[in-house]
């Protein structure tokens, strides 16, 4: 993780946007490639073979990118692009953030619960505060991030960070410092991207999820 104000490494890898035209870190845009059927495939993971086709990690620019046509001219090929892009590239962002998350959890790197969180940011333990958009406001609000850039997300449902951490739900969870927080880091805020303006007027709040 990078802390606030500190310049980009001169060694990260770049590559440009094909919807804003911009060029910046590859940890914040999503490669695609070309499948064998001719349709665009998200490659997370930046393993699939193929020229890669990169787009910010934006909802609008995503959107631009699947509606203007501009895969085919990146490509040069006509290509397809699946109706179903967005949705299906936000579960497989949730489904990696999860997984991370339980990794981190497995290797001692993670903890969740009010208490056990509350206790990490008071010696200092925790690196990442992780909580719930469909959690209590105000039972949120009693902890505090860690200072710095990067520290809080708020792009799983009580359901999901559930799941990686092997309970029905959870609304806290707290990351110590790491490799795999960073890489939590990274894919949570492609994940919060895309989930912004899904948001139930900006409280937080996404449909089809339980409050507790």
């Amino acid at each position: 993780m990078t802390r606030g104000g500190q310049k980009k490494r001169p060694e990260e890898p770049e590559r440009r946007c094909i919807a804003t035209g911009e060029t910046q870190p590859k940890a914040g845009l999503i490669r695609f490639v070309v499948g064998p059927d001719g349709s665009v495939v998200p490659d997370l993971l930046g393993k699939l073979p193929g020229r890669g086709i990169w787009v910010s990690a934006d909802r609008a620019a995503l959107e631009k990118a699947a509606k203007k046509g501009l895969f085919s001219r990146a490509a040069k090929q006509q290509v397809t692009v699946p109706a179903d892009l967005l949705p299906m590239l936000e579960a497989a962002l949730a489904d990696r953030v999860v997984h991370l998350i339980s990794l981190a959890r497995k290797a001692g790197g993670a903890v969740a619960g009010f208490e056990k969180v509350k206790d990490w940011l008071v010696k200092e333990q925790a690196a990442v505060l992780i909580q719930a958009s469909d959690g209590s406001e105000r039972g949120k609000s009693k902890l505090r991030p860690p200072p710095g850039r990067d520290r809080f997300f708020t792009c799983l449902t009580a359901d999901e960070l559930g799941m990686a951490f092997g309970r029905e739900n959870v609304i806290h969870g707290a990351l110590a410092s790491g490799g795999l927080a960073s890489r939590v880091v990274e894919e949570a805020k492609k994940l919060e991207a895309l989930r912004e303006q899904e948001k139930d007027g900006g409280n937080g709040h996404r449909k089809g999820t339980k409050t507790r």
